[in-house]
């Protein structure tokens, strides 16, 4: 299966780079692609890790990732100032 990439996102945070891809099959097929990339002191990607997350599993997918997210926000990190965290790391995302 050889895929293009068709459409991509890029968020940086930190020491660590997630990378959003729509890739599509010849047949015109679609998947998404995350890659997380961590970089060492030197600037050097140390490690890198990537799942296929296929158009059968993307709402399960989601439901399950908004139900996560949600549980840390409500019940476990309420306090938590997800709004300042964002706007301050506003410059290190691009698409």
């Amino acid at each position: 299966m050889e895929a293009r990439e068709v459409y991509s996102v890029k968020v940086r945070a930190g020491k660590r780079t997630y990378i959003f891809d729509v890739r599509a099959t010849r047949n015109r097929d679609y998947y998404i692609t995350i890659t997380e990339t961590k970089r060492e002191f030197g600037g050097e990607v140390s490690q890198k890790q990537k799942i296929f997350l296929y158009k059968e599993d993307f709402v399960k997918f989601q439901r399950a990732l908004d139900q996560v997210i949600q549980h840390v926000r409500t019940d476990l990190l309420p306090d938590y100032d997800y709004e300042r965290s964002a706007s301050q790391s506003e410059g290190e995302s691009e698409e």
